[in-house]
């Protein structure tokens, strides 16, 4: 269930894990809270946490380990309230609320509605690269939870993948869009100045070959705003050396 505090909502975030990119999952969780003016709780979607529940044999045309799984979100969030899904390989530069202001409880999902039309090949670490209607469409999904309640594991563990990712298991009117700038495709289109969301599919720069990537810089800078030094108070025993000799005090003044 989604919970105000205050008056404020508590936004519910679910990243992709793979193993491979645990790195970009926790750059993207930190600049999410860097920028985020609401609460916000955000988890994972891990396969090594989901034994026994999501139980599909790896597909060769999927390319991390959440492809199918990320389709569990509303499941994992007990069909109750909103929840978003993004991929790993992400960087968030906007405030998630005003992302979570434009929740429209007359859809079941809201997406960036993308005409990517990519050909058949490789991306990052030798990966496929598979063209298909409505691709990336699945790769930031704001979740109207229980109007997602086909989802069900048995329904994410047997379906196909065209099912899935292309949302046949929604009539399109339940499909509701999201500004583009909440999904920007890095390296295959220009990158507006208003992006709230970098998305680096086609591989950023936690792998060797995609250093040169666009917009790789910016990606750097927020790892390395994770790792400043602490500043350490200054010493209590540092102040007293440095204070002046008291004054001399003479007996027959």
């Amino acid at each position: 269930m989604t919970h105000d505090i205050n008056g404020a909502p508590v936004a519910r975030v679910f990243i992709g894990y793979d193993r491979r990119e645990e790195v970009a999952v926790n750059v993207l969780t930190a600049s999410f809270q860097a920028h985020a003016s609401i609460p916000v709780q955000i988890g994972q979607v891990r396969l090594d946490q989901l034994r026994g529940v999501y139980t599909r044999e790896r597909d060769p045309n999927q390319s991390t380990d959440f492809s199918f799984s990320r389709f569990l979100v509303p499941w994992l969030a007990g069909y109750q309230g909103w929840a978003l899904f993004i991929d790993a390989d992400m960087l968030c530069l906007g405030d998630i609320a005003e992302l979570w202001a434009l929740r429209d409880e007359s859809m079941a999902v809201q997406v960036v509605k993308h005409q990517h039309e990519c050909e058949e090949g490789l991306k990052f670490q030798g990966m496929p690269q598979t063209p298909y209607g409505r691709k990336n469409w699945s790769s930031v999904v704001l979740f109207n939870c229980e109007r997602c309640t086909a989802l069900t594991p048995e329904f994410v563990n047997t379906a196909t993948g065209l099912e899935l990712h292309q949302f046949r298991w929604l009539a399109d009117r339940e499909i509701g869009e999201l500004p583009p700038e909440w999904n920007v495709l890095v390296g295959v289109q220009p990158i507006p100045a208003a992006a709230k969301v970098l998305h680096y599919t086609l591989g950023g720069p936690w792998f060797d070959d995609c250093l040169d990537m666009p917009e790789s810089q910016r990606w750097l800078e927020a790892r390395e705003a994770m790792n400043r030094p602490l500043v350490a108070p200054p010493s209590p025993f540092t102040s007293h050396a440095s204070a002046p000799d008291p004054p001399v005090i003479s007996r027959n003044g």
